[in-house]
């Protein structure tokens, strides 16, 4: 089941993430300041559940996008993460199509993410310098940058992707493991 996520699972979702990443403290640091970082668009923020546990988890954060007519507010997807013990089972493309529905749904016009074009190329996101976005940071890989262009997206809208402070405080910008492309 995917649902809104609720200050109960604070816990619960920073346990999915401190698993799914094995990075310690830093992408669940990073979720924890997102849910509270001053921002144009409110985060959204979806929960997986197997019998009632939280085992997955996506948040969509505020984002810009430094277009030619004018700055426009869209949406940063990280993190998704999955317990590694129910990886693999669909609950990952679960997460990614409903975050695309809610955020599609409240006129978002684009969701930006850096990851695998062989896990998210087919769940609905493009490499994005192919059709007209610059990347915030040299070091994203160029495959790793992408974008999913929603119903309200508007050919005009190119431009720079700007992440918000946060993912810089974090150091959450540009992929650690380039090898990780083809995961």
């Amino acid at each position: 089941m995917i649902r809104q996520e609720t200050a109960d699972d604070h816990p619960d979702v920073r346990e999915v993430h401190t698993r799914a990443f094995g990075d310690g403290e830093r992408v669940p640091g990073l979720v924890d300041a997102l849910r509270v970082a001053e921002a144009a668009v409110v985060p959204m923020s979806y929960v997986a559940t197997v019998d009632g546990r939280v085992v997955g988890h996506v948040l969509l954060s505020a984002a810009r996008l430094d277009a030619p007519r004018r700055i426009v507010d869209v949406l940063t997807l990280s993190p998704l993460g999955v317990v590694p013990e129910f990886q693999c089972q669909g609950i990952g493309t679960r997460l990614i199509a409903h975050a695309l529905a809610a955020a599609d749904s409240q006129g978002v016009p684009l969701v930006f993410l850096e990851g695998s074009p062989n896990y998210y190329g087919p769940r609905g996101f493009e490499r994005a310098d192919a059709v007209g976005f610059r990347s915030p940071s040299l070091r994203i890989p160029e495959p790793a940058f992408q974008v999913a262009r929603l119903s309200a997206h508007e050919p005009w809208m190119t431009g720079t992707f700007v992440y918000s402070e946060v993912f810089w405080a974090f150091d959450c910008v540009g992929l650690r493991d380039p090898g990780s492309l083809t995961a």
